[in-house]
């Protein structure tokens, strides 16, 4: 596994490259706040492929974007097409968690010619907005963004601290927790920092309803598998999903025991469910 450096228009993305360079290509694309660390535990077990995971903008060593502007869905479709591109891949498989399963699946609708397959874990389409709550998301929104002008960011003073936050927040086991944050962070005077662009922890103004997510969802053209875990989120439950999945023209669901972060968790079942998909 080595350091990748990606420079594109908008500015320098980093990932993490393993596998066999000329074998199948597989984009990893991780969850909101996680990085390009959360795949490591799959990509020991994925041998056999060419996967670049990539660190999103505003997540990981990536660059920020500049003030004024959002982490939007739409921006994030703009910077995979560009990692593409600058990776010299006109096409290859995409693999994406949550967040990233979100974008994953976006970008599947919007280029379905750069897109071979579709794996997702524990995603499929963005989070749509509930009917009803437009008028006080935007106003929260606006709020947040303003407040987080004066915010006084904390800093954690020492490796192990910033591990059990990480814990006590998702759930992770230690070592989950302790990959994310080894890449997550970085050294200031009197501890550590996220890296992460705190602009990111407000929120998101805008969401698509749920009948617009499912016209995407139904504009994928390549064979999508989504892995979902036993102990789903409430906002990714078995309704949703089923509802979501009938909109896929060439979709399978597997379900497989663990939380959230299943693939850092239990990456052995996961990567055998994603590689079959993939050579199939």
């Amino acid at each position: 596994m080595r350091e990748l450096r990606i420079d594109t228009a908008h500015g320098q993305m980093t990932a993490l490259r393993a596998g066999r360079e000329g074998a199948p290509r597989v984009l990893a694309v991780h969850g909101w706040l996680d990085n390009a660390a959360s795949f490591m535990p799959l990509l020991a077990h994925l041998g056999d492929y060419d996967v670049v995971a990539i660190d999103l903008p505003g997540h990981g060593c990536s660059f920020h974007r500049p003030p004024g502007a959002s982490y939007g869905l739409a921006e994030y479709l703009d910077d995979l097409l560009n990692a593409l591109d600058a990776l010299g891949w006109s096409r290859c498989h995409l693999l994406g968690h949550s967040l990233g399963g979100a974008i994953s699946s976006m970008l599947a609708c919007a280029a379905p010619e750069r897109v071979e397959k579709l794996a997702l874990v524990e995603a499929l389409g963005p989070l749509a907005g509930a009917p009803g709550s437009a008028a006080e998301r935007l106003r929260q929104a606006v709020s947040e963004r303003r407040a987080l002008r004066s915010k006084q960011l904390r800093t954690f003073p020492d490796i192990f601290t910033a591990v059990r936050a990480r814990v006590q927040a998702n759930g992770l086991s230690e070592h989950a927790a302790r990959l994310l944050v080894e890449r997550g962070i970085a050294p200031v005077e009197g501890g550590f920092l996220w890296r992460s662009d705190p602009r990111l922890t407000t929120t998101t103004a805008l969401r698509a309803d749920e009948g617009t997510i499912r016209e995407w969802i139904a504009g994928i053209e390549a064979p999508t598998l989504v892995i979902a875990a036993e102990q789903a989120p409430p906002y990714f439950d078995a309704a949703l999903r089923q509802a979501r999945m009938a909109c896929l023209r060439d979709g399978r669901c597997l379900q497989l025991p663990g939380g959230h972060h299943l693939h850092m968790e239990t990456p052995e079942p996961v990567a055998a469910a994603v590689a079959a998909f993939l050579a199939g």
